[in-house]
């Protein structure tokens, strides 16, 4: 076998080692991501803010009185 041949089953081999502790260490920084909670910025907490006081008005809400329809009395008259 040459020694070029030699050089590039070396190579191969460590290219691939590089590799699969690469794709590990992948896996081990993006669990870790998972676990972690994520940061909410000021604009998404403002715009929380402004969804639950909406949310409260709206459950406050009573809406306009029914008009009578056709068939109905009114009681001015």
């Amino acid at each position: 076998m040459s020694n070029y041949a030699i050089f590039m089953i070396l190579g191969v081999l460590v290219v691939g080692a590089g590799w699969i502790a690469y794709y590990l260490w992948d896996r081990k920084m993006n669990k870790e991501e998972e676990s972690q909670p994520k940061p909410q910025t000021e604009r998404r907490q403002k715009t929380k803010s402004e969804v639950s006081d909406w949310a409260k008005k709206m459950a406050e809400f009573k809406g306009p009185p029914k008009r009578p329809t056709q068939g109905e009395k009114t009681g001015d008259s």
